[in-house]
């Protein structure tokens, strides 16, 4: 891959010192030049930054004579910190301005992302000419050693083509982007990615969403359709929560795997299908395979290659470089300036133990985006609002009682502390989702 450059072109002699600052941080070099030497603008600039401190009206002049590359911003640097000269020079095609040195943090986020829009352009490009474990994992964010050792798995995982795997981690830990990275970095990738969640399919129509049926199999099939293994022939099935399959189903799905056909709904001919099975689940399936919930024969069929994602609160500093690249994202998609990661939004992003990981940081980082000032990130919306607790009643476990009826109460309890999410209640509890709510319905 080639070099990336970040170029500084000096209009005026002003903030001389600031341009130092700018490349620590920065994976990158920062060529600082004279206006009369910057020369024809090499595809690999990532960046222009314009050096118009006190010159601003130069600034105009140049972006109206010189080209630049698509795709290369071209940032303005002054001292004027009014709106009139800001929109002028975005008029003028710079992708933004910022005035010194109030907007020097803001100017580093905004470079930084151009940075990596760069990278990421270099990588799709040359993506053939790459290891698959890096193309792949680009969309993939973290540093520490637990996400890292994932990837290492999931990179000797997807080079063969009929590898199966299980992703197992906790809701909002990244499933479908692990799976989606194993298929689009394999030799499937030219192949359909077909995601399926297993418990939002009805009971009663999963057979035929997964084999398809032909015509007249049921009251409403006025037409042969094929399901979604036929859909997914040549590529990825993704079958998510796949704990919740049906007990009849997951025979069915077995023999699938095993035979590498499937039959649809009211069928009597067999069709072969080349289909890569990739399964995950939040629960535990050890203790769903005990609890005669899931067949064990599926489980070890389906666990080949079993890749266990960490929740974000064992990644350490991960949260800080995820925050990062969706404010950076987030902030594109609302068309407002990448706000500074404050020392304070750090401690608060540190502090949490966010259970209901990416997910849940998302919807934080998002929401401190709309609540805040322009530009700004308040620290305090990063984290979930804080609700004084339902006083619990006396007595809210019956005893003396039947064992089913303590365990019912001790359950719904459970539920209730964790306000009605009934993955993180079994978590808790340390049973599955399904055990959990047969629980409830016990009494």
């Amino acid at each position: 891959m080639a070099d990336t450059t970040v170029l500084v072109t000096r209009l005026s002699d002003s903030f001389s010192d600031v341009w130092r600052q700018l490349g620590n941080g920065l994976s990158t070099e920062v060529r600082v030049v004279p206006s009369a030497e910057a020369g024809t603008i090499s595809p690999a600039t990532a960046a222009i930054v314009l050096a118009a401190g006190g010159a601003e009206r130069e600034a105009l002049e140049w972006l109206e004579r010189h080209h630049v590359p698509p795709g290369t911003p071209v940032f303005v640097v002054g001292s004027d910190p009014g709106r009139r000269i800001a929109a002028r020079v975005v008029s003028h095609g710079a992708a933004d301005y910022f005035a010194l040195p109030e907007d020097i943090e803001i100017l580093q986020n905004a470079v930084a992302a151009a940075l990596a829009r760069r990278h990421q352009a270099l990588s799709r490009s040359t993506g053939e000419a790459m290891p698959d474990e890096l193309l792949a994992f680009r969309d993939i964010v973290g540093e520490s050693p637990a996400i890292k050792a994932v990837l290492q798995r999931a990179g000797l995982l997807l080079r063969h083509a009929h590898g199966t795997a299980l992703i197992v981690g906790e809701t909002g830990t990244g499933k479908e982007l692990l799976a989606r990275a194993i298929h689009e970095g394999g030799p499937r990738r030219t192949a359909p990615f077909v995601p399926v969640n297993c418990s939002a399919l009805p009971h009663h129509l999963i057979e035929s969403e997964l084999f398809g049926h032909e015509k007249g199999a049921f009251t409403d099939a006025h037409a042969a359709k094929p399901g979604l293994f036929e859909v997914a022939d040549g590529g990825t099935l993704f079958l998510d929560e796949i704990g919740t399959l049906p007990i009849d189903l997951q025979a069915k799905l077995l023999r699938v795997l095993e035979d590498r056909e499937i039959r649809r709904v009211g069928g009597t001919k067999s069709r072969r299908v080349d289909v890569r099975i990739i399964a995950a689940t939040n629960q535990d399936l050890d203790e769903a395979v005990r609890n005669g919930s899931f067949r064990q024969d599926l489980y070890f069929r389906l666990g080949v290659v079993t890749l266990q994602l960490p929740p974000l609160r064992e990644r350490g500093t991960d949260v800080l470089l995820i925050a990062r690249q969706l404010l950076a994202s987030l902030a594109q998609q609302y068309d407002t300036p990448v706000p500074v990661l404050t020392a304070d939004a750090e401690r608060a992003l540190m502090s949490h133990s966010w259970p209901g990981n990416i997910r849940e940081l998302k919807n934080g980082v998002e929401r401190a985006l709309l609540l805040s000032p322009r530009g700004q990130l308040n620290a305090a919306e990063l984290l979930p609002p804080r609700t004084s607790p339902l006083p619990r009643p006396a007595g809210s476990l019956p005893f003396p009682a039947r064992l089913d009826e303590i365990t019912c109460a001790a359950a719904r309890s459970m539920l209730d502390l964790c306000g009605g999410n009934v993955s993180e209640a079994a978590r808790r509890l340390r049973v599955s989702r399904r055990r959990l709510r047969r629980l409830l319905q016990a009494v």
